[in-house]
């Protein structure tokens, strides 16, 4: 990815589409007195049916789309995943230990963890995908299909939480797109991001905060001598945590997303905020631009994570860089594994290790965070360099 101030035209097609996703959010706006939250446009931009960027027909996995993941880099990235899912799926007798993996993108993921749990004898029960996106729903199921057809049986995709199950919960790259909060804080005001329609355009406008909203900025303790001061903060983590505690009885939820401890997050040079988007493999801090055709995003507060899952019953289990927790996982028995069934791919598999793995790289920016419920098991993941106390 490379930061750019100049983005591509997107085709007539596409233009069409985001100019009628244009259309209800100026609707949602003039419903509204003439202004919504930065949330709610975020939410609209990204998740309005039919419309929004998840939820739409068009590739944003891969080459051929918006951005890479790191499942899509590497095997090796989900085999790890799966030596730690089946820790925790060999704690179950028959009868328990499902998966559900929320936004499973292209699918390839999915199958390349059920390999793997096939390999260590550790298959689920079921493994159950929530994915927003019809489109990629396929797709999903296609991957599968391809790659590991005799355990595509096991796969069941649902809309909503299952009312309850024992297990593990894992979400790659998730949490970063919930829709977020924006403040800036100027001297004693803290102002709310606000989008508006003025001059037949979207454009951001700021507005003093109400008092829940001050609070909520307050207890982030932001360094009061970096003014003005503009970040975000996530205010759905509550009632996320809190349904999934509903639905998870016993397991582990297991997060991987770029983020930050709080201390670390609000930082006094990181004062614009961490919000960028994603358009044609071109990163840019232009969230206004052709709404429903970019990628948009935000780093996780990974404090702000560790509270709400408290607040919901879980326990955090670990916390680590990915680069520590793929290593704890096995990477380098994965890596060697491949390479003595292609020797040929020595080059390629060393530079997918590299790109996971080094700090220049995913390897530091991505954490991972374990949290678990009713649950006892030893997680390698994180048995050296177990960063809880960041937190």
């Amino acid at each position: 990815m490379k930061h750019t101030q100049s983005l591509p035209e997107p085709s007539a097609e596409a233009l069409r589409h985001s100019e009628k996703l244009v259309a209800m959010i100026r609707q949602e706006i003039f419903r509204n007195q003439g202004s919504i939250s930065f949330r709610r446009y975020m939410e609209m931009a990204l998740y309005e049916p039919l419309l929004g960027y998840y939820v739409t027909g068009t590739y944003k996995i891969g080459a051929a789309g918006d951005f890479i993941t790191a499942p899509e880099i590497s095997p090796l990235f989900s085999q790890c995943i799966a030596s730690q899912t089946a820790e925790v799926i060999k704690t179950y007798k028959k009868g328990g230990g499902w998966v559900l993996e929320l936004g499973a993108g292209s699918g390839t993921m999915a199958a390349d963890i059920l390999l793997e749990l096939e390999r260590q004898k550790a298959l689920p029960e079921r493994y159950l995908i929530l994915d927003l996106s019809p489109d990629l729903v396929q797709r999903q199921r296609q991957t599968i299909a391809k790659h590991a057809a005799h355990l595509l049986h096991l796969v069941e995709w649902i809309s909503q939480l299952p009312e309850d199950f024992n297990g593990i919960v894992i979400a790659n790259e998730v949490l970063d797109a919930m829709p977020i909060e924006i403040f800036t804080q100027h001297e004693d005001k803290v102002y709310q991001h606000h989008i508006i329609w003025e001059e037949d355009q979207l454009r951001e406008q700021l507005q003093i905060a109400d008092s829940d909203f001050q609070k909520t900025v307050q207890r982030l303790q932001i360094p009061f001598e970096a003014t003005p001061y503009t970040s975000e903060f996530n205010p759905n983590l509550p009632g996320w945590f809190e349904t999934l505690g509903k639905s998870l009885q016993s397991g582990m939820i297991l997060l991987i997303d770029y983020g930050y401890p709080r201390r670390e997050y609000y930082l006094p040079e990181r004062n614009k905020g961490t919000l960028i988007c994603h358009y044609q493999h071109l990163v840019n801090e232009a969230p206004l631009f052709y709404p429903g055709l970019q990628d948009i995003t935000a780093s996780v507060d990974f404090t702000g994570v560790a509270e709400a899952a408290d607040k919901a019953g879980f326990c955090v289990a670990g916390f680590t860089s990915q680069a520590a927790f793929l290593a704890n996982a096995g990477l380098e028995d994965f890596f060697m594994r491949a390479l003595e069934n292609n020797p040929e791919d020595q080059y390629k598999l060393a530079q997918q290790v590299r790109t996971l793995s080094l700090p220049s790289e995913m390897g530091e920016r991505f954490k991972v965070i374990a949290l678990s419920k009713s649950l006892d098991v030893s997680l390698s993941g994180f048995s050296s360099l177990d960063q809880r106390y960041r937190l």
